[in-house]
């Protein structure tokens, strides 16, 4: 019997630390389920090596991506919204806002600031999808129509790159102003024939879709981005039809006419800086 005794090991281990800890360390791709080491994944710019799936990331991450390593300085960051309506519905917005600061570390759903892109000044605006699905409100709409009058001031190129389910409900009309109000500005900006560089990642919905997203003077996308104001859902009960296949994605958006390219994340650097040495020269 002695055969089937287990062999005690010279230095017991607590129970917890006896299995090797994988938690967090893979990723499934959500284009090709593939299980993908994470540490890989990073090091492709979150992009599935396997079939190019374009995972989300996060705004300060786009802004690490594009501007040039130490050459970005943050403006306005300390801007809070006044909570206008003193909207409650399962609970109430400012504890929803409090409880986003904490988990993203941001005041509100957009970082703004000026940085070199390849050698070049530019002015650049990156959403957070995290905080309250990137949704513009007061904050959004003011951050960014200061970097356009920083622009304006400084004769500099502005950049914006889109992440966000449209704009924000709990400030209601108040939100639903901001389009109008960038897009006045950016009306500004091209009378002053100063070029804008529009980037849409997955999603770019809603009102910012309706507005500044679609203004640029070249609009570019990721592949697989989802696109478009209101969902397929939505436009299919409306129009009693089914939609085509792949229907607000970047490569059917291109197809028809309403994007100038679809640039992979890896290339996007460049032709960023490609297309500003077109519009300014060197």
């Amino acid at each position: 019997m002695s055969w089937f005794s287990k062999k005690q090991s010279p230095v017991s281990m607590p129970e917890g630390e006896r299995t090797v800890k994988t938690e967090g360390l893979w990723q499934k791709c959500d284009g090709c389920s593939q299980i993908i080491w994470r540490k890989t994944l990073e090091e492709n710019l979150s992009v599935c090596d396997k079939c190019g799936y374009h995972f989300r990331i996060t705004a300060r991450e786009r802004i690490r991506l594009l501007i040039d390593e130490g050459g970005f300085e943050e403006l306005d960051a300390g801007f809070e919204t006044t909570d206008p309506l003193e909207f409650v519905d399962s609970r109430s917005y400012r504890d929803r806002l409090k409880a986003m600061q904490r988990s993203t570390g941001m005041k509100d759903a957009v970082v703004c600031g000026r940085g070199m892109l390849a050698g070049r000044a530019v002015e650049i605006c990156s959403m957070e999808l995290k905080f309250i699905g990137g949704s513009m409100g007061t904050v959004v709409g003011e951050k960014i129509t200061r970097s356009i009058e920083r622009c304006l001031d400084g004769r500099t190129p502005l950049v914006i790159v889109s992440a966000s389910g449209g704009a924000r409900m709990q400030e209601g009309a108040v939100s639903l102003m901001q389009l109008a109000k960038i897009s006045a500005a950016l009306m500004r900006l091209d009378e002053a024939r100063i070029p804008f560089i529009s980037v849409l990642s997955d999603p770019t919905t809603g009102g910012v879709t309706a507005s500044f997203a679609m203004l640029g003077d070249l609009n570019i996308a990721e592949p697989g981005a989802l696109i478009g104001f209101a969902g397929p859902r939505v436009i299919e009960q409306t129009i009693r039809q089914k939609l085509p296949d792949g229907f607000q994605r970047s490569e059917f958006l291109l197809k028809h006419g309403f994007l100038d390219a679809v640039v992979p994340r890896a290339e996007l650097k460049g032709y960023i800086a490609g297309a500003l040495s077109f519009f300014v020269g060197n």
